[in-house]
């Protein structure tokens, strides 16, 4: 099969392409024939080897995975003998390992069937963007029906999942973004929307229950007068990645004992259950997601030097 590779940390520039074997699979594993691959920015530090601390689990000297990509869309090609409820044929998406390749294996929980109203590239966009984007409203956030929202960076691929989950649950919601994506994020569901070239948000005082900072550009203190008494930001990002663990803003919410306006870092998991969830949203059509490009898996490195850059609107994906 081709597959991108990397045995040392460097730009993406410094992955190869490469023929190699066809991974086997664990009796509770699957094979996945990859159609599309979703490239988030934690696959370009997984590639840098960033932040230094995540090497304990990435490989503190090489990477212990060679081929790197969480989030597919495929067709399952291999079952192990212990795997019930799926079967050679079956389209899923979900969490595999190696999935900058034509062939990825899979625990057989971190993958559900493809919606059928999706494309593999809508699909692909999917699971690690919807599900941190869940996680950070539902359980960290415990957004309610009513609540006044704020997403920060709602353009982005977490932003654009956040803006319309936040609207499944029945909130009104208000996007910061760039003037160029205003009309991008009114798409998606935004009640309101701060141009934040023009305006800054904390300067709303006391005017929402839930923040969702996915930039982190601004003080706590001075995001945290935008809330509302009782109201929750949650954190996650804004911490440096070539720092020794890339957490430092993470740590200021857990020392910082803001009463009644409560500040909670958001620690995204890879969840089964979410996934389905997440799933179930798209099926319904309530959730979309937004994709920005779609590149040929020949051309990685460019995909994913887009992705650092910084300024994608909604997910980029590779078709394999």
């Amino acid at each position: 099969m081709k597959a991108f590779f990397h045995d040392s940390y460097g730009s993406p520039d410094s992955l190869q392409f490469r023929d190699l074997d066809v991974p086997s699979i664990g009796d509770d594993e699957v094979l996945v024939r990859v159609r599309a691959a979703g490239v988030n920015r934690g696959d370009v530090l997984a590639v840098e080897g960033l932040p230094y601390a995540a090497r304990l689990g990435y490989g503190v000297r090489s990477p212990k995975n060679g081929v790197p990509g969480a989030d597919v869309a495929g067709t399952i090609e291999a079952v192990g003998s212990g795997v019930t409820g799926l079967q050679r044929g079956d389209d899923v998406f979900g969490w595999a390992t190696g999935g900058f390749a034509q062939y990825a294996t899979a625990p057989a929980t971190m993958v559900v069937p493809k919606p059928n109203r999706l494309t593999f590239e809508q699909a692909a966009a999917s699971p690690t963007t919807g599900v941190a984007a869940l996680q950070g409203l539902r359980d960290v956030g415990r957004i309610t029906s009513g609540h006044r929202v704020l997403v920060v960076g709602a353009s982005g691929g977490v932003g654009t999942f956040a803006l319309q989950i936040a609207k499944a649950y029945e909130a009104n919601v208000t996007a910061v973004c760039s003037t160029r994506n205003i009309d991008l994020v009114r798409s998606v569901g935004a009640d309101r929307v701060i141009d934040y070239t023009r305006d800054d948000f904390t300067h709303h005082r006391d005017d929402f229950d839930l923040i969702l900072d996915l930039v982190g550009k601004e003080p706590l203190s001075s995001s945290r007068r935008a809330l509302r008494p009782g109201g929750t930001l949650v954190v996650v990002a804004g911490g440096n990645p070539r720092s020794v663990t890339g957490m430092g803003r993470f740590a200021r919410t857990l020392r910082s004992p803001f009463g009644r306006r409560r500040l909670r870092p958001l620690f995204s998991t890879k969840r089964p259950e979410d996934l389905s969830t997440i799933g179930e949203l798209l099926e319904t059509g309530k959730v979309l997601p937004v994709i920005d490009a779609v590149y040929d898996l020949t051309d990685l490195p460019g995909a994913m030097n887009y992705v650092q850059a910084g300024h994608a609107r909604g997910r980029v994906v590779v078709t394999v």
